[in-house]
């Protein structure tokens, strides 16, 4: 892939980049693997603002993802690359021999005609789903579950991957993008690969046009606001908050501890917390 960069003809224009889309091979998504989604603009039920700085943006159709990966020992022939506007890896329409079509997370490297298979039997080639009990240490993977059967919940961005290190047992250790090492059963299913869409972290927005196209409506800093409205609002002057930065509902926003210490602690599985920033580790 690559990053198209336009002449500056305006100040938006200047400091944007787009994504060219060269490995996409389809513009229209399969329909019967498609639902609307219903906006409701960072409210709940009750017309509460839940989530702050949400509205607007276009329109979306979102395509229905097969994040479990269960059609066991049944080949799918890749049919389609394509853009999801719902997440920023790129997704591929996958045929099984009984006709059944799935989108799928479409890893660096799987083009269009090749075959796939998840299982736990099945070799361990990009795009092939297996539980982390039948992977190779070493191996790079995407779409990690948590629990088995859940369906994958770790690593389903853009250009990430983990690193699976060694297996002991009944437990699986595993090297997340984020630098955190933890222990998952051996039954969690993993598929092979690194995901699409690499330079997705290159693209500059360039203007705050395109952020409201994608929903996000203008963040107000706690400071600037009133004190009716924020717990770091008000005072004489431009005031510095006068305490640690929190939420407007009073939940610290710098290293305050946010895990229910009532529900079951994961100290036993997560062996190394993350690094700063989020730093990929050089394995």
């Amino acid at each position: 892939m690559g990053i198209r960069i336009y002449r500056p003809t305006s100040n938006g224009r200047r400091n944007s980049s787009v994504n060219d889309y060269a490995e996409l091979t389809v513009d229209r998504p399969q329909k019967s693997l498609c639902v609307r989604i219903k906006k409701a603009g960072g409210k709940n039920n009750q017309g509460v603002t839940t989530c702050r700085f949400r509205g607007g943006g276009a329109r979306r159709i979102y395509r229905i993802i097969d994040f479990k990966r269960n059609k066991d020992d049944m080949v799918a022939t890749v049919e389609t690359v394509e853009y999801d506007p719902n997440r920023n890896c790129f997704i591929s329409l996958v045929s099984y021999t009984d006709g059944e079509k799935r989108y799928i997370l479409a890893p660096q490297g799987l083009t269009v005609g090749q075959k796939i298979e998840s299982g736990q039997l099945v070799e361990p080639q990009v795009g092939n789903t297996m539980p982390l009990g039948s992977i190779p240490v070493g191996v790079e993977i995407h779409n990690i579950e948590m629990r088995a059967g859940q369906g994958g919940k770790l690593v389903r961005g853009a250009g990430l991957s983990a690193r699976l290190m060694a297996r002991e047992g009944e437990w699986a250790t595993v090297i997340l993008p984020s630098g955190e090492m933890r222990m998952l059963r051996v039954e969690c299913r993993a598929t092979i690969g690194t995901l699409s869409n690499p330079d997705y972290q290159n693209i500059r927005v360039g203007k705050a046009g395109r952020w409201r196209h994608q929903g996000r409506r203008p963040h107000v800093r706690g400071k600037a606001q009133n004190p009716v409205a924020h717990p770091m609002g008000g005072g004489e002057g431009r005031a510095n908050g006068g305490r640690h930065p929190c939420s407007p509902t009073g939940v610290l926003a710098k290293g305050g501890k946010t895990r229910n210490p009532r529900k079951v602690s994961s100290r036993k599985i997560i062996l190394r917390r993350k690094t700063n920033r989020g730093e990929q580790l050089v394995l």
